[in-house]
């Protein structure tokens, strides 16, 4: 039986894994004191494919000698988890310290699901190991979070790759020529996981002798355009397309959108942020902007890819040929600098509300002239801050 080159290749310690140096830091400074201590928190990994979320979960379980029980939220229900959750009368599981349950896409489970887990990793009858693409503000139940700590993997340095490679190299004793290497490297986007596949599928396409560049791309079938030579993180490009739309570049937009949604980033992760930009760059410039974006974030929940492209497509283009204003920006970061500055200052007794004759008597509402201001403008003499900010302009 074939054993695929990733799964021959993951490392077993942490000694053996590839990147993330300052995330492996971490993991082994809590395995240090797990080993005096007992306790290892739960985790919740977040990061793109094929950065080492599974790896890293087996190598704790390895590294703690733990049970470990492993799980895919797309097919596993809570009921077949629970049926390995030890109970108080059984010890064998509990001997080691808490079973490490890992659960991969964990952000396919649905809140009723998350709920379910909770209490079992509240209680500390196991060690959550939860990995997921999505970011897990948005994907992981708030109650479940707090009870979890988030580490963050990101892409694999194109270095990072370059030591993947040559171990893979290595394994199917085959030379690979410097082209073919360099495109690999590119093709795979970060992804360790793509890499050794598609060196694996290459190395049986060809007969003996050195694997070609042209070996490789017939392998991956299609070059991957998710991420140039530089291999910047998604989150590199949401930034660059954040910054198009801030420049009003329309072309440069709808090329890093299409970079991002051809890459398989979620719609709706970049509507959201779509919807940002409307109101952090645009603002009160031109108020449909808002509209717009929210209205492709809709489009895109409804219909999805690939046919929702062109409803961000149209609004990230609307928003780059739109005026520009941050003032609703700053206004709102001065404000939130005085409430952090100055607390809960009163609100003026002439602006609150009076509903009972002991509240006015108190002088509540005092003063208050309700008609409207025909013109729009702020009415003359009454003052609507706290006494301490009257003077304040944010915009």
């Amino acid at each position: 039986m074939h054993i695929p080159l990733p799964e021959r290749l993951r490392p077993k310690r942490l000694n053996e894994f590839i990147g993330q140096a300052k995330i492996i830091g971490v993991v082994g400074s809590l395995v240090r004191s797990a080993r005096e201590s007992g306790f290892f928190p739960s985790l919740i990994f977040w990061g793109p494919p094929g950065c080492g979320k599974t790896t890293l979960a087996r190598i704790i379980a390895a590294e703690l000698d733990r049970e470990f029980f492993e799980f895919s939220a797309v097919n596993t229900s809570i009921k077949e988890i629970e049926k390995i959750i030890p109970s108080k009368g059984q010890h064998s599981l509990l001997d080691k310290g808490a079973p490490i349950i890992f659960l991969d896409e964990i952000h396919r489970w649905n809140k009723a699901q998350q709920d379910a887990l909770l209490p079992h990793v509240e209680k500390g009858s196991v060690v959550l190991l939860g990995a997921t693409t999505e970011n897990p503000s948005f994907s992981v139940i708030h109650a479940l979070l707090s009870r979890c700590r988030v580490v963050t993997l990101h892409q694999l340095r194109e270095e990072d790759l370059r030591t993947v490679l040559e171990r893979g190299v290595e394994a199917i004793d085959r030379a690979v020529t410097d082209e073919a290497k360099e495109f690999l490297i590119v093709a795979a986007a970060g992804d360790a996981r793509v890499l050794l596949n598609v060196l694996d599928i290459a190395a049986h396409l060809t007969a003996a002798g050195p694997i070609e560049a042209q070996a490789i791309e017939d392998a991956l079938q299609k070059r991957q355009l998710a991420f140039d030579k530089g291999g910047e993180e998604f989150y590199n490009t949401i930034s660059a397309l954040h910054k198009a739309v801030r420049g009003s570049d329309p072309d440069a937009s709808i090329y890093w959108l299409a970079r991002m949604l051809e890459s398989g980033q979620d719609p709706l992760y970049i509507a959201r942020r779509v919807i940002r930009m409307a109101s952090e760059d645009i603002g009160i410039a031109d108020p449909q902007g808002l509209v717009i974006a929210t209205s492709a974030y809709e489009a895109c929940a409804k219909v999805g890819m690939p046919e929702c492209a062109l409803m961000l497509a149209q609004a990230v283009v609307y928003l780059a040929k739109a005026p520009k204003s941050n003032r609703l920006y700053t206004a709102y970061g001065k404000a939130v600098k005085d409430v952090q500055e100055f607390g809960n200052l009163p609100v003026p007794l002439h602006i609150r509300n009076a509903p009972t004759k002991l509240m006015k008597d108190e002088g509540y509402g005092e003063g208050y002239d309700y008609s409207h201001s025909a013109s729009g403008e702020k009415k003359a003499g009454i003052v609507y801050l706290p006494d301490d900010l009257k003077d304040r302009k944010y915009l």
